[in-house]
């Protein structure tokens, strides 16, 4: 089967839910950045709020991305790995219902823990996660789906996976088998922390330019060490032949290998940030693997992003990317 998107990244089922400022002082939790915890620290923050009032889905970033190109309509390919435990069953049948493909067989699935991210929203919509990687730590080259990758139009890689050396190992492989293909190669620095602490390991990733880029203005100017967005995205230039830098509530910055194009927001009130970059990531995807120009995509993109900030959760309903899609262009 050919693929429009053929996606890498960490298996997390997230647990979103909303806490207040105080809850993050009193636990001593890091506002407004992904931390990597450990299990029972994490069973512990879930412990102390209540669930009753979260949501619970398949997720991870990328996998966030892939799931939002497909409900608009692009054919996805996601490699991951999850355990044989209650959320690596929930992961994979989630995963299915939105039409997302995947290296992993629910009927031989390994032993061990499958990830979970805790993601708590505070009332000013910023989003704070706390995560417990389990089995996706381990994930490697060896969940890496060569036919199906080689059968896409474009490889998506999450910046997370820098964090863990099979992991970059595992980005740097589909990267070589993509280049070989003919297959586009796109990244996500996915956090500024991703950035600040792992740039070595990210600089490996984008050795010899990758042919698309996502960030936020933060993440661009700490990868080229620029204070400025004007000289981040002249630096940018060097590393990816297209990118796009999303601006939160100023909308975002493409660059088409060409011209720079501003991207304008649609006004929102914002409850909930978690998941933006993904869905824009997803949207501009699905827009130029179907027919639609840089600006098109851009658009879509934004306007998906925009509405996905303005609900609890990091994803949109398939009846809200159609009406996304019949709002721009009929």
């Amino acid at each position: 089967m050919k693929y429009h998107i053929y996606g890498i990244g960490n298996a997390l089922v997230d647990i979103v839910t909303e806490v207040d400022d105080s809850f993050l002082e009193i636990h001593e939790i890091e506002k407004g950045l992904m931390t990597l915890v450990e299990a029972d620290r994490q069973f512990q923050l879930v412990e102390a709020i209540n669930l009753k009032e979260s949501n619970m889905q398949c997720g991870g970033s990328a996998a966030n991305t892939v799931i939002a190109a497909s409900q608009f309509g692009s054919d996805c390919f996601y490699s991951c790995l999850v355990a044989d435990d209650e959320m690596g069953h929930f992961y994979l049948k989630d995963l299915r219902a939105n039409h997302v493909s995947t290296n992993m067989n629910s009927e031989v699935l390994p032993q061990g823990i499958t990830g979970k991210c805790l993601v708590m929203t505070t009332p000013d919509a910023s989003r704070t996660m706390n995560t417990f990687l389990g089995i996706t730590s381990s994930f490697s080259r060896n969940q890496l789906h060569a036919e199906a990758l080689t059968q896409s139009d474009y490889l998506y890689m999450e910046g997370y996976l820098v964090t863990s050396e099979n992991g970059l190992e595992a980005m740097i492989e589909a990267r070589n088998i993509a280049r070989k293909a003919g297959v586009h190669t796109v990244l996500t620095f996915s956090d500024p922390s991703m950035v600040k602490y792992f740039k070595d390991q990210m600089g490996q990733v984008i050795e010899g330019g990758v042919d698309l880029l996502f960030c936020n203005e933060e993440e661009a100017m700490l990868f080229t060490g620029t204070t400025t967005l004007e000289e981040a995205r002249e630096a940018l230039r060097k590393h990816a032949k297209k990118f796009a830098i999303t601006q939160g509530a100023n909308g975002a910055m493409l660059f088409d290998g060409d011209t720079y194009i501003d991207i304008e927001p649609y006004k929102v009130e914002a409850v909930d940030t978690n998941g933006a970059g993904d869905m824009f990531a997803g949207a501009f995807l699905y827009g130029i693997t179907n027919g639609h120009s840089f600006v098109e995509s851009g658009k879509i993109a934004s306007l998906a992003s925009s509405q996905v900030v303005s609900q609890y959760g990091p994803r949109l309903k398939k009846h809200q990317s159609e009406q996304i899609l019949k709002h721009l262009f009929e």
